[in-house]
């Protein structure tokens, strides 16, 4: 094994304060130990993949400083909630050059030219199910609008007697629309003008 692999990181995630980690901490102890990694930092965290992680946004920071090579996790699923998700982490990890290695995956944890077809068909996976998000994103918003539904936030809620007030007044779209705690967006539409 390579020096420049030694240097390792751990990550460690459960969804839910109700859960713990501890499950997961004696099979990449065993993996750390067996393949003689110097873990450098572990993170760890409490909380679902479609929340912002403080901990796993540093432990990326950190990669790209150049602090670990070695990324070591109990399975890929800990990394992000959804396949692309999923994907793209380790296609980001790769790119800058930090390995990802999950106790569960061990297909992943491998090198030379293997490695390169499994990040390939990863990308291209990932690229595919992007594309197929989109479609299912369109054909339903349609589908929605055939149906009458309107797509998009909800229109502001105006005082139009407030509105001709404050510009009768004199002042900007943007005072304006401070004055109403709306967007100036939406005042310009209402008064049809520019800023």
């Amino acid at each position: 094994m390579s020096p420049r692999l030694l240097r390792a990181a751990i990550y460690f995630r459960v969804s839910s304060d109700a859960q713990t980690t501890e499950n997961q901490k004696p099979e990449v102890e065993q993996l750390v130990s067996g393949r003689g990694f110097q873990v450098v930092s572990t993170y760890e965290e409490q909380m679902s993949a479609v929340k912002k992680r403080p901990a796993y946004e540093q432990m990326l920071k950190d990669a790209r400083k150049g602090k670990f090579h070695v990324v070591i996790t109990w399975a890929l699923d800990r990394l992000n909630r959804s396949m692309v998700g999923t994907l793209n982490d380790v296609l980001e990890l790769d790119r800058i050059g930090v390995q990802v290695i999950s106790v569960k995956e061990t297909w992943l944890d491998t090198s030379g030219p293997i490695r390169n077809l499994l990040l390939g068909i990863f990308g291209w996976v990932a690229e595919q199910e992007r594309a197929r998000l989109v479609e299912r994103t369109k054909a339903g918003m349609e589908q929605a609008r055939r149906r009458g539904s309107r797509i998009g936030r909800p229109r502001a809620r105006l005082d139009e007697d407030r509105l001709r007030e404050l510009r009768g007044q004199g002042l900007s779209v943007r005072k304006i629309a401070e004055a109403m705690k709306v967007g100036s967006s939406t005042i310009q539409r209402r008064l049809g003008v520019g800023r």
